[in-house]
């Protein structure tokens, strides 16, 4: 799949393009569906929850970005991809960004402001990654 928009930032340094690999795409949706597995478990506190849903998130989209022949060492523009490399809308990717936000306040300032209900809508979009990646690979 190409788009000029992943096109667009490839030429302005941001994306780097690099033929897909199946192996590193296999490795990162494992890792993935790992962790948001884990992340579904009721007995972890609420900040394990979060960090691994949101690590699950992650190994999604950029297993999406990779499948589409890019690599990016940036996570907030990996998540930005996302319309372009699996075709969700801002009621996915506005979460994530949220996330990321709150992800490095507590990696960086040591503030974690979560909720439950942020876990669950972070939860219910990596679900729609996993789903959609799913689709990218039934595809080849």
């Amino acid at each position: 799949m190409t788009s000029p928009n992943l096109d667009n930032l490839a030429q302005t340094g941001q994306l780097k393009l690099e033929s897909a690999d199946q192996r590193e795409f296999n490795g990162l949706v494992h890792s993935a569906r790992v962790r948001l597995a884990d992340a579904e478990k009721p007995a972890l506190s609420i900040e394990s929850q979060f960090d691994l849903a949101y690590n699950a998130a992650h190994a999604f989209a950029l297993a999406a970005l990779r499948w589409n022949g890019y690599r990016c060492d940036n996570r907030y523009l990996v998540f930005q991809c996302l319309p372009h490399t699996l075709g969700v809308g801002p009621e996915v990717w506005r979460v994530l960004a949220l996330c990321h936000q709150r992800r490095n306040q507590a990696e960086y300032e040591g503030l974690l402001d979560i909720s439950e209900r942020l876990v669950a809508d972070l939860i219910t979009a990596a679900r729609v990654l996993q789903e959609k990646v799913a689709a990218l690979a039934d595809l080849a």
